[in-house]
C-alpha cells in the first residue's frame, strides 16, 4: 500500500535530543531524585514529583550520560517486582526518609531500595553497590 518497508514506530513523551534534559538536572538536584523503568514505561522522579510516559530509550540514555541512578527492573521476574514495589519501602524523593526499619508504608533512602531491586536482578545504573557486600540500610 504505501512507500516505505520500514515499520512505523510511534513513540511517547519527548523525542528530541536534549529535551529531557531540564527535568533530568531537577531530578539530580533533588536528594532521591532517580528514573525508573518498569514494564509500564519509565518515570523519572524529581522534587516532589514525577515525569511519566517517557520514551524510554532516550530517558534511559539521557539520565545514564548525566549521572542520575537509574533503576531498570524489565528484566526481573514479574513476581519479585510486584513483591518489592507493594511489600518494600517507597523511595523518599525530596523528602526526608523515614526511620528504620523500612517497610511497604515508609520512606527509605534510594541507595536502600536501588540495592534491593539489584539484589533481585535489575540493571541498576549511577548507583554503587555497598563496598562491604551488604545491604545498605
Amino acid at each position: 500500500m504505501g512507500g516505505s518497508t520500514e515499520p512505523e514506530t510511534r513513540k511517547s513523551g519527548f523525542s528530541q535530543p536534549g529535551e529531557y534534559d531540564a527535568y533530568i538536572a531537577r531530578a539530580l538536584a533533588t536528594e532521591g531524585g532517580h528514573l525508573s523503568i518498569g514494564r509500564g514505561g519509565a518515570t523519572l522522579h524529581f522534587e516532589r514529583g514525577r515525569l511519566s510516559g517517557c520514551a524510554v530509550d532516550a530517558i534511559k540514555t539521557a539520565a545514564i550520560a548525566a549521572g542520575l541512578p537509574v533503576i531498570d527492573s524489565r528484566n526481573m521476574p514479574f513476581d519479585e517486582v510486584w513483591a518489592l514495589a507493594v511489600r518494600g519501602p517507597m523511595i523518599a524523593v525530596g523528602e526526608p526518609p523515614s526511620s528504620p526499619p523500612y517497610h511497604a508504608l515508609s520512606y527509605a533512602p534510594l541507595a536502600f531500595v536501588a540495592e534491593a531491586y539489584r539484589a533481585a536482578g535489575a540493571e541498576v545504573s549511577n548507583m554503587p553497590p555497598p563496598a562491604d557486600g551488604t545491604q545498605r540500610e
